[in-house]
């Protein structure tokens, strides 16, 4: 009887040992993914601020001029297609002049 007393007290102090183990190992992953979760925060923001200068309609225009060759379409070069069955909308008006829209974005600035 004392020897299993002996066993039993032995056992409940090793699952507290190893209890107790568990619990700091846990926590030091949890603050391994708090960090890695700032870091991939961080990144995330870097990305949307060069996808907004990458996006940025002045950006698109010039590099569709500068780099491409690109121009605007010239009165008679743009035709309207539809679809069989599409009425053809009458309510708008022949395309005479081409202009490139500002995408104003929040009050900021694209750097």
């Amino acid at each position: 009887m004392k020897t299993l007393t002996i066993v039993a007290g032995v056992l409940l102090v090793f699952v507290f040992v190893w209890e107790r183990v568990d619990v700091v190992r846990v926590g030091y992953q949890i603050e391994r993914l708090k960090t890695q979760k700032v870091l991939l925060e961080r990144e995330r923001d870097q990305l949307q601020v060069k996808f907004s200068a990458l996006m940025a309609p002045e950006r698109i225009a010039k590099v569709a001029t500068e780099k491409l060759g690109l121009v605007p379409p010239q009165q008679g070069q743009v035709l309207m297609v539809h679809l069989p069955g599409e009425a053809p909308s009458r309510s708008l008006p022949p395309v005479v002049q081409v202009r490139l829209a500002k995408h104003e974005s929040n009050g900021r600035e694209n750097e």
